[in-house]
C-alpha cells in the first residue's frame, strides 16, 4: 500500500484502523473498542483492556523463543565500557529489580522517580516499574537539585532510583549530592532510594533510606508482570512550560504500546532483530519512546550510548558505533550533526568506517536546517529524514514513512502527517488558513493512541495549554504551513519555549531565576540562533537603581545562578545589562522583535511600542555580545 492509501484508510475508519494495529499487542484482556469518547475532549484509547508494558517489551519475546536475541547494546566511550544484554537476561534483570521494589512496598499506581545516566540499568529501572504497574518519571541527570525537587513534589514518588554519578567528557558529575539536596528541598520525602554505585564516584548512602542496587535485590522473589487497565499511566514525563513550572505529561499504557509498535516498522522501517539507535537520553521523550520502549516492543535491538557526537574521543564516534554494532538506522538531533560537521567538514572520519549496514538517518528534536540535511546526504549517501513530534505526542506527528513508502524529501519539511493526525493551520481567530499560508499548527481531536491524555495533577492547565485556543483541536505551540502536496513546514514556536540542542527549555523559567538575584530589577530571556545548538538563551538584565556593584560581576553571578538552578543543559552563557527593555504600551516585552534584531533579520517596528529609542539601546547591547553574528 502507498502512504496515501494508508492515511486515507485511517481517515475513512479510524476505529477499524486502530483496532487492527492493536492486534500486534499481547493483551491480558483485549479492548472492546479503540476509542472512548464519552469524556471528550479527554479522549482515551483501549480503556477497558488489560495489558502490561514490560511483558510486551520483554517477556513475550522470550516466550516466543527469542530469548537469545540481543535486546540492548551498551557502548560508553567515556568509560570504555561495553555490554550486550539478551532478552532473556533483560527479563531476569527487570523481574529481580521489580521484585525488590515490590518487597519494599512499591505497588501498582505508586510513582518512582528515575535519575540515571545513560547506562542499561536506566532501561531496567523503567521496565521494572511498568512490570509491577508503578508509574515512573525519569528526570534527566543534568538537572540541578531544585529542578529535581519540583518534580519530587509534583509526582510524590514512593521511591527514587538513581545512579551515583554521570560521566561527561573530562569530568565526573556526582548525582548523589544533587539527589540529597533535592530531597532536602522537597516537601514530599520518598520512603527509600535505590542507588546504582558506579566506580567513578561511589556515593555515601544514608542508612535506612538509601539502598545499594545489587544488595537490595539479594534474596527477593522475582516479580511477574502485573496487568493494568488500558488507561493506566505508564509514565509521567515533565516538560518545560512557559510559566517555568514543569508540566507532567501522562502517557497511557495501551495507546503507547500500539502506537510505538506501529511506528517502528512503518515510520523507521525496522524489523524484529534489527539494530536501531536513538542517540538521545532517557531523560527526554526520545529516550522513552525510541531508546527504551518502541525497539523492545517490536523485538528489535536498541543501543544505549554514553558519549557525545564529538570529543569522545573524536568526530568519528557515531560511525564507529554504527559500523561495530551493525546499526540499520540512526535517530538523532540536527545539532549532533552540526557538531560533527563543524569538526569534520569533509567527512574524513566517515571514510574510516564501513557504514554499509546503515540505511537511514532520522533527525528530530528541532528544525533540521537544509544545510545540515544536504551535508549528511552527500556524506552518507542514504536517505536523511526529518520528522516532527513533541514530548506530548510521544511519536511522530509528521514524517516520511520509510516502512510504507519513501516519499520525495523536501528540504525544510518533516514531510507529511502520520495516520491519526489531522493537521490544520489556523489564524489567531481559529479560522483555517489557505495552502501555503503561515499560521498556528493544530491537530483535530481526538489525538491518536500514544499521545498524552492529561497533565499530572493539572487538568485545568492541560485544558488551558492545549485545548482552549482552538476548541476541538490540540494546539501544538508551533507555527508553520502546509504546501500543495500536503507537506508540513515548521517555522517557529508560538510561545517562549526555546530549543537548545534538541532540549526544550522555558525562557520563563530562566527569567524567574534571574529575577531572584538581589540586584536584578527586571529581565528578559530570548532564544537567539546558534549554528551549533540551534538556539541559545540570551538574558537582558535591568539592575536596581541602588545597585553599586559592577555590571560584569552581576552578569557572572546570574550566569552561575541559572547553571545551578536549571543546570548546564540550559547552556546559559550570554547576558548583558541594559537600562530598560522594549515594551508595548500595555507592558508586554517585545521578545520577538529582540530575537529578530539578534538574528540579523528584518523586522517591522511594532505599532504598540512604548518608546522606539529603546530598540537602538538593545542593538548596542547585542553588538557588544557579537550579535547579529556575521
Amino acid at each position: 500500500m502507498t502512504y496515501r492509501e494508508v492515511y486515507e484508510g485511517w481517515k475513512a475508519n479510524p476505529e477499524a484502523f486502530w483496532m487492527q494495529q492493536a492486534e500486534a499487542i499481547d493483551w491480558v484482556k483485549k479492548p472492546s473498542k479503540a476509542l472512548f469518547a464519552d469524556n471528550a475532549p479527554f479522549y482515551e484509547w483501549y480503556k477497558d483492556a488489560e495489558v502490561n508494558t514490560c511483558y510486551n517489551a520483554v517477556d513475550r519475546h522470550v516466550l516466543a523463543g527469542n530469548g537469545k536475541r540481543l535486546a540492548i547494546i551498551y557502548d560508553s566511550p567515556v568509560t570504555g565500557a561495553k555490554a550486550k544484554i539478551t532478552y532473556q537476561e533483560l527479563q531476569d534483570k527487570t523481574a529481580r529489580l521489580a521484585g525488590a521494589l515490590r518487597a519494599k512496598g512499591v505497588e501498582k499506581g505508586d510513582r518512582v522517580i528515575i535519575y540515571m545516566p545513560m547506562v542499561p540499568e536506566a532501561l531496567v529501572a523503567m521496565l521494572a516499574c511498568t512490570r509491577i504497574g508503578a508509574i515512573h518519571s525519569v528526570v534527566f541527570g543534568g538537572f540541578a537539585a531544585n529542578e529535581l525537587a519540583t518534580r519530587i513534589d509534583d509526582a510524590a514518588p514512593k521511591a527514587i532510583i538513581a545512579g551515583s554519578c554521570g560521566v561527561e567528557p573530562g569530568r565526573v558529575v556526582a548525582y548523589k549530592p544533587l539527589l540529597d539536596g533535592a530531597i532536602d528541598l522537597a516537601v514530599h520525602k520518598p520512603e527509600f532510594c535505590v542507588i546504582l554505585q558506579r566506580e567513578m564516584a561511589k556515593a555515601d548512602l544514608i542508612a535506612g533510606r538509601d539502598f545499594d542496587w545489587d544488595e537490595v535485590q539479594e534474596g527477593v522473589e522475582p516479580a511477574e508482570c502485573v496487568p493494568v487497565s488500558g488507561d493506566h499511566p505508564a509514565y509521567v514525563l515533565y516538560t518545560s512550560g512557559t510559566t517555568g513550572k514543569p508540566k507532567g505529561v501522562i502517557r497511557p499504557t495501551a495507546g503507547h504500546l500500539v502506537a510505538l509498535n506501529w511506528s517502528m516498522k512503518n515510520v523507521y522501517d525496522i524489523n524484529p532483530g534489527e539494530v536501531f539507535w536513538a542517540a538521545s537520553d532517557v531523560g527526554w521523550v526520545v529516550g522513552h519512546s525510541y531508546i527504551c520502549y518502541a525497539p523492545l516492543i517490536a523485538g528489535c535491538t536498541t543501543v544505549v550510548f554514553e558519549g557525545k557526537p564529538v570529543g569522545t574521543p573524536d568526530a568519528g564516534t557515531f560511525w564507529r558505533v554504527i559500523s561495530e554494532h551493525n546499526v540499520k538506522a540512526l535517530f538523532t538531533a540536527p545539532t549532533a550533526f552540526r557538531a560533527i560537521k563543524r569538526v569534520d567538514q569533509n567527512g574524513e572520519f566517515i571514510g574510516k568506517y564501513d557504514l554499509s549496514c546503515m540505511k537511514t538517518l532520522f533527525l528530530a528534536g528541532e528544525r533540521a536546517d537544509p544545510d545540515t540535511i544536504t551535508w549528511a546526504q552527500n556524506q552518507l549517501g542514504i536517505p536523511v529524514i526529518d520528522h516532527w513530534w513533541q514530548t506530548e505526542t510521544g511519536w511522530a506527528i509528521a514524517a516520511n514513512p520509510m516502512g510504507i513508502e519513501h516519499l520525495p524529501v523536501k528540504l525544510g519539511s518533516p514531510s507529511v502527517a502520520m495516520p491519526g493526525y489531522d493537521i490544520r493551520i489556523m489564524d489567531e481567530g481559529g479560522k483555517e488558513m489557505a495552502t501555503g499560508e503561515l499560521g498556528a499548527i493544530a491537530v483535530k481531536l481526538p489525538l491518536p493512541p500514544g499521545n498524552l491524555s492529561n497533565l499530572w495533577n493539572a487538568t485545568d492547565r492541560y485544558r488551558k495549554s492545549y485545548l482552549s485556543t482552538f476548541p476541538g483541536y490540540y494546539e501544538t505551540g508551533d507555527a508553520g504551513y502546509v504546501d500543495a502536496d500536503g507537506y508540513l513546514y515548521i517555522m517557529a514556536r508560538t510561545d517562549d519555549v526555546i530549543n537548545v540542542a534538541g532540549h526544550r527549555l522555558s525562557t520563563g523559567g530562566m527569567e524567574e531565576v534571574l529575577a531572584s538575584h538581589p540586584d536584578v530589577a527586571e529581565c528578559a530571556v530570548i532564544g537567539v540562533s546558534d549554528s551549533l545548538k540551534g538556539q541559545l538563551p540570551m538574558g537582558f538584565l535591568c539592575l536596581n537603581s541602588t545597585t553599586a556593584r559592577a555590571s560584569d560581576q552581576v552578569v557572572k553571578e546570574c550566569v552561575q545562578l541559572v547553571r545551578e538552578r536549571i543546570g548546564p543543559v540550559a547552556a546559559f552563557k550570554l547576558a548583558v545589562v541594559v537600562e530598560r527593555l522594549p515594551k508595548t504600551r500595555s507592558g508586554k516585552i517585545l521578545r520577538a522583535t529582540m530575537v529578530s534584531i539578534a538574528d540579523g533579520k528584518d523586522y517591522k517596528m511594532p505599532a504598540t511600542i512604548d518608546d522606539p529609542v529603546i530598540l537602538d539601546e538593545i542593538k548596542e547591547a547585542l553588538a557588544g555580545l557579537g550579535y547579529p553574528a556575521d
